[in-house]
């Protein structure tokens, strides 16, 4: 018998914009989404999968590899399969989620890649099942770029982004103004890591740093000394990690935290 069902919140963002007026391509790490989807599975819970448009989320082609497995060829294709073929990643719409009630649901998680930056940091019905899971204290993981999603719980998400882009921060800071996290411990993909995503991948600047967004917003964020050493960080029901490496420790502490309110 399930244990209760654990809500993932998907992006459907496929690409972002960049400093100059370009555009890039991005999506969700294969490794951020099916590595703590399948734990939880694992530990006896259902997994929904929902996002802004009901579709699939769109896999970055760069998570599509075995380095983000640590090298194991076999966990990359166990991955690959999970996503294309079990049931629990077939998407539907946030809002269908929201319509039938979030009391049913034992915990939410947001996995990275940079597509959150695009659509969940600033759209309302994120905004709506953050600030429900945050009311009622149920186990909320955010991964890598997934914590910048936290910001759809601002009252004022879409200003604060827009602020952000604009680059004027005393404007984004008063945006923020009522954020539901304000003064809780945190982390997310820090500047220097953005660095290896812009001049690598991107080839271009994204419009503003993640840990810098949200320290503005009153998070108080720690990253490691160390880029790409596993982080994670838990503060009441929030559970964030830092980057793609930090998948399966934070899938633990997820797990673990679900559990104890399942007990």
């Amino acid at each position: 018998m399930s244990k209760g069902k654990v809500l993932i919140l998907g992006s459907s963002a496929t690409r972002i914009e960049t400093q100059g007026g370009g555009w890039g391509a991005t999506g969700q790490y294969l490794n951020e989404t099916v590595v703590p989807a399948m734990a939880v599975i694992e530990a006896g819970y259902e997994v929904v999968l929902a996002t802004p448009n009901g579709g699939k989320p769109h896999i970055d082609e760069v998570s599509d590899a075995p380095e983000h497995f640590g090298g194991d060829k076999a966990a990359h294709a166990r991955a690959r399969d999970f996503y294309a073929n079990d049931p629990a990643m077939k998407a539907r719409t946030l809002r269908s989620v929201i319509d039938e009630g979030l009391d049913k649901y034992a915990g939410v998680f947001v996995p990275g890649g940079q597509a959150p930056i695009v659509d969940l940091m600033q759209d309302q019905e994120v905004g709506d099942i953050l600030r429900h899971f945050h009311d009622k204290a149920k186990p909320t993981a955010m991964l890598c770029h997934g914590p910048i999603a936290s910001a759809a719980a601002m009252p004022y998400a879409r200003e604060f982004r827009a602020a952000l882009v604009a680059g004027d921060p005393a404007k984004a800071a008063e945006w923020s103004k009522g954020w539901q996290y304000a003064g809780y411990n945190m982390t997310v993909f820090s500047a220097t890591e953005e660095k290896v995503v812009e001049e690598h991948i991107l080839h271009a600047k994204v419009y503003f740093d993640m840990p810098f967004a949200l320290n503005l917003a009153g998070g108080k964020v720690t990253t490691t000394p160390v880029d790409f050493d596993p982080y994670v960080v838990e503060d009441r029901e929030l559970i964030t990690g830092q980057n793609p490496r930090s998948d399966h420790p934070i899938a633990a502490k997820f797990v673990a935290a679900l559990d104890r309110m399942h007990a």
